[in-house]
């Protein structure tokens, strides 16, 4: 053998040492003791023949078997590299241990798409069998033990960096993410949803469902409030499709699903932190979502207004709060879903309201206001109700229905 003649691990017997543990032991042994001439060379000739038979080997896990021919190529090639530094490293195992992402370098990038950590893993575990089978042939007399624990070694340092590329192609792939998302949302709250946007949310994993609704509330002070990580992990595990993104000083959930929406909703409240938090319109797909991402922000800021409104609210709920703050969308939908139906349905709905309410709620009142019979005012009332699907005895409702009469009144000429 070449090298130093002295071996400094010797009179250090374990029974001396105890703290001495295995991997020490390889370690030191290994950067102080060089293995024959022709074992480093059995090994780096036998690498191509090695790396063939470690990939019909790994043809008996199932899913390696169902990769297409290319890209099982690519482990060869992976596996021909390490190899091929493997047996460079025992030539002088006190240089470079070349053992990180560039002999992952061999394959493309999208590879690590395709073959997860776990299965790389396996992989790794299946060429080690293959190689540690061929140590009796590949060593020279007496580099047996020396070149199995070098295998060892190397397999545990190949794993390590197979662990460090994926954490970094992790890392990446969610700054990508993150910024693919934040501008989906964006061109959501711009209310733009065209083909790019659908398909950069298809690329996050959004998936059709039976409708798509949008929640906003308020960013929290403290940033530990608030863990998305895990409320998309909740999402996912009860069948919700989740995006997330900023607006001004807001912050803006899109979930999709099928099933409850109440249910949905509930559950996602429940993970946000204190404050209001404010429902859009639900609609059928993620193209449609525009306008409730903007209807749910715009009754974020007119939320204030209603100190006790349930939590999450409907942005729907907030229309009269919103239609004071001066929101375009709250005066259309109040003048079309309120003021002009009843000014279609006749029967001098619009006075009988006005009445009722600048009556403060009372029959009677209302009743000899307009010459009328009670009986007569409790018949429009309820038409009233049917019309509009609210009721004027409840405080809040009848809260939307006046401001909807001084909108269509001054705004519906």
């Amino acid at each position: 053998r070449s090298g130093s003649g002295t071996d400094p691990l010797a009179g250090q017997q374990a029974g001396r040492n105890p703290t001495l543990n295995t991997a020490d032991l390889c370690s030191r042994v290994l950067t102080c003791r060089f293995v024959a001439q022709a074992t480093w060379q059995r090994v780096q000739r036998s690498s191509s023949a090695l790396s063939t038979k470690a990939v019909r080997a790994m043809e008996e896990l199932p899913w390696f078997g169902g990769l297409p021919a290319e890209q099982r190529s690519y482990v060869g090639l992976v596996l021909q590299a390490a190899l091929g530094a493997f047996a460079d490293w025992l030539r002088d195992p006190a240089g470079h241990l070349a053992s990180g992402p560039e002999i992952f370098a061999a394959a493309p990038r999208e590879l690590a798409r395709i073959v997860n950590l776990k299965q790389t893993v396996q992989l790794i575990r299946v060429a080690v069998g293959v190689i540690e089978d061929a140590v009796p042939q590949l060593a020279a007399p007496g580099d047996e033990e020396l070149l199995r624990e070098a295998v060892l070694r190397y397999s545990r340092e190949i794993a390590f960096a197979a662990a460090d590329v994926y954490a970094a192609a992790a890392e990446a792939r969610g700054a990508w993410d993150a910024r693919v998302e934040a501008g989906v949302v964006d061109a959501l709250v711009r209310g733009h949803a065209g083909e790019p946007t659908l398909s950069r949310a298809a690329s996050l994993g959004w998936t059709r469902g039976d409708w798509a609704v949008a929640l906003a509330f308020h960013a929290p002070d403290d940033e530990a409030d608030l863990d998305l990580a895990e409320l998309r992990a909740s999402a996912r595990h009860t069948g919700l499709v989740l995006l997330a993104g900023e607006a001004a000083d807001a912050l803006v959930l899109i979930v999709g699903g099928s099933g409850s929406v109440d249910r949905a909703l509930g559950q996602l409240a429940a993970a946000l932190p204190p404050g209001p938090v404010v429902v859009g319109p639900v609609v059928g797909e993620l193209g449609q979502a525009a306008s409730s991402v903007q209807e749910a922000l715009s009754a974020l800021t007119a939320a204030a207004a209603w100190p006790d409104a349930p939590r999450p609210v409907a942005a729907g709920d907030l229309l009269a709060e919103r239609a004071i703050r001066g929101d375009a969308a709250a005066h259309r939908r109040l003048l079309e879903e309120v003021y002009r139906p009843m000014v279609a349905a006749g029967g001098d709905l619009v006075g009988t309201a006005a009445a009722y309410l600048e009556g403060g709620g009372s029959v009677e009142r209302t009743a000899r206001t307009l010459f009328l019979h009670p009986n007569t005012v409790r018949y429009r009332l309820r038409k009233l109700a049917d019309v509009l699907g609210r009721e004027l005895t409840d405080p809040r409702q009848a809260l939307v229905v006046r401001v909807a009469l001084v909108l269509g009144r001054t705004l519906d000429l």
